[in-house]
């Protein structure tokens, strides 16, 4: 067995031994656990300032290291959280694909129901049904197809756009705001269906990420694409629907045990009527019921935005963000004292976020030994800061980081749940650790063979969208050609078949319709740009001017790891260096060393060490 293969098979087992044992938990025994007292100038040092930019960000090289910490703590944590003040020019707005038209507006909720609109109008999306002739609906049908294939597709572009801007961003703590946002009021294309409304979101989360708690969950609250994930046009007077009242109360601001059913059913009533129109909220005032309502003890005629101020009111709703907020960005556990101290400082901000973050990041308790090392880094964390360790600018499109984070088990905009994501060891299973070693694997010893899932649908019907095509291209008629991949085809080649079958007379297919709105997405959604990660490691080890391998290895140990290794390994790493150079000297190695640096971290990425930030 070579280091490379024991190293991984090592890096696995270990991984599997830190996901069922217990990391450090209510800091017992370590002074500085739970202590929000703000760490003094002369407690400030370099591995700290690195602790704070990976988990305020996303991490970052050894030069944005040194530069945050020749700032006092206050200055850096500033520097952090007031990051509106950094430029950010260089960033790229989303460059969408021309794909929405007016018709698409209102979008049914299914093909059946587009059908249904489509008989009774006579035209739906904005297509007219046909006057005669065989499937006169398929036009319509086509089109429903179409603009969901359209909008999964220009999701993932707007992920991969996403996943840019937390490579290149000058405020790193912008993003990382957005991301949890997103995994606390967790919206999903598959149900939303529309790219554009995720998008109206995540400017929402960029808008208000630090800003105030209240502007933030009235935005929400009124967002398009919350409004549709959670059914908003199914609760009106008379028949409120209670999925958003309860999601409110028990994920977004309370949690579990801090309501009744009751506060619930009289919270739905207050949201009724509430809805949108497109991209804008609307309130439908004769859906609205404003008879009288009694949530969490305060009665009146109260609309969502006086049940909203109602909810942050109560005493336990500062202390469940503030506590959500803590577990995110520095551990799991929160002690009831500290749970209760963090709401607090919330309430006493009036549901200010930054002076909460500058509290956090300023403690004792979360540079302390309990809080550093510590944390399981998510799939987007774990790539996005792989790739600024390695010093890239730009989102590779190769290996694809949709793909990617969607093996890891974390997809920007498809949270599993209205839940989000659940964080820490669900993130290490046996299979996931082996895609994440993959993932190392890809970066730095890409795919060529790769082929993107944005112009080749490999996904839901992708086997069956593939047979379509080439039963078409063989000249089967539409029926022939859209049965099920299991029906054996009778008769002889498909030209044959085709001249002796009468293609079927209906209404509409819904298979051919699949693979139509297939091709009508793929001609215009824009393509992801397929470029492989454009590394230099050598570049990277002569600018720091490293004359030998034990100096190459504890750089790369210190710009890729929070959480030291023993020295048994330093030393494996050291003698697997000196082995693929076949020297001790970097001078003598440096016009073919590339290949044995990418093989050295590659074993870096692939400990279990690298999981933890």
């Amino acid at each position: 067995m070579t280091l490379l293969d024991g190293a991984r098979a090592g890096a696995l087992l270990g991984l599997l031994a830190l996901a069922s044992s217990a990391l450090p938990a209510d800091g017992r025994g370590d002074p500085w656990a739970g202590d929000l007292t703000a760490i003094s100038n002369h407690d400030w040092n370099s591995e700290r300032a690195a602790h704070l930019l990976e988990r305020a960000g996303f991490g970052g090289t050894p030069e944005e290291v040194r530069a945050l910490a020749a700032l006092t703590p206050e200055q850096a944590v500033q520097q952090l959280v007031d990051y509106r003040t950094v430029d950010n020019g260089h960033l790229q707005p989303f460059d969408a694909s021309d794909l929405w038209d007016e018709g698409l507006a209102p979008f049914p909720v299914s093909r059946p129901a587009t059908t249904d609109l489509a008989k009774a109008r006579g035209e739906a999306l904005g297509v007219q049904v046909k006057p005669e002739g065989n499937r006169p609906m398929q036009p319509v049908v086509n089109k429903f197809f179409y603009w969901l294939r359209a909008s999964r597709l220009e999701t993932n572009r707007a992920g991969y756009w996403w996943a840019g801007r937390m490579l290149a961003t000058n405020r790193p703590l912008e993003e990382k705001m957005a991301l949890f946002w997103h995994g606390h009021f967790a919206t999903s294309e598959e149900k939303v269906r529309d790219y554009r409304k995720l998008l109206l979101q995540l400017d929402l989360f960029y808008r208000h990420g630090t800003g105030n708690f209240r502007d933030l969950l009235i935005g929400v609250a009124q967002d398009p694409a919350m409004l549709a994930f959670l059914d908003a046009g199914v609760n009106v007077k008379g028949a409120p629907n209670e999925n958003f009242a309860r999601e409110i109360m028990e994920l977004f601001t309370m949690g579990v045990g801090n309501y009744s059913e009751q506060d619930i059913r009289e919270a739905a009533r207050a949201f009724t009527g509430w809805n949108y129109d497109d991209l804008k909220f609307v309130v439908n005032r004769d859906q609205h019921d404003d008879s009288e309502k009694t949530v969490l003890g305060q009665d009146g005629q109260l609309d969502g935005v006086q049940v909203i101020d109602i909810i942050l009111a109560h005493p336990v709703t500062a202390d469940y963000i503030a506590s959500k907020i803590y577990r995110f960005f520095v551990r799991e556990e929160v002690t009831p004292e500290m749970r209760t101290q963090l709401g607090a400082v919330l309430r006493q901000n009036d549901y200010e976020i930054a002076p909460l973050l500058r509290t956090i990041f300023l403690s004792r308790d979360f540079y302390s030994v309990a809080s550093t090392g510590t944390r399981i880094k998510g799939p987007v964390e774990l790539v996005v800061s792989t790739y600024r360790k390695l010093g890239m600018k730009e989102m590779p499109g190769v290996p694809d980081f949709n793909d990617i984070t969607a093996a890891l088990g974390q997809q920007l905009f498809r949270p599993p749940t209205v839940a989000g994501w659940p964080q820490g060891r669900s993130w290490i299973t046996p299979g996931l650790l082996i895609e994440r070693g993959n993932f190392a694997r890809d970066v730095l010893f890409p795919d060529i063979t790769y082929i993107p899932t944005d112009r080749y649908p490999s996904y839901l019907t992708g086997d069956e969208i593939r047979a379509v095509h080439e039963r078409i291209g063989l000249g089967y008629d539409i029926t022939s050609a859209t049965k099920p991949a299991n029906v054996a085809m009778a008769g002889g080649d498909g030209m044959a078949m085709s001249s002796m079958l009468a293609d079927r007379d209906e209404d509409f297919n819904t298979r051919y319709g699949s693979y139509r709105g297939w091709q009508m997405a793929v001609e215009r959604v824009k393509p992801i740009p397929r470029t492989f990660a454009r590394l230099d490691l050598s570049g990277m080890i002569e600018a720091q001017q490293l004359t030998n391998t034990t100096q190459v290895v504890d750089y790369l140990l210190t710009r890729f790891l929070r959480v030291p290794i023993d020295t048994q390994r330093r030393a494996q790493l050291i003698e697997f260096l000196d082995r693929e150079l076949g020297t001790h000297e970097i001078a003598r190695a440096q016009s073919y060393m590339e290949e044995p640096l990418r093989m050295l971290v590659h074993l870096i990425l692939s400990m279990p060490e690298y999981q933890l930030g």
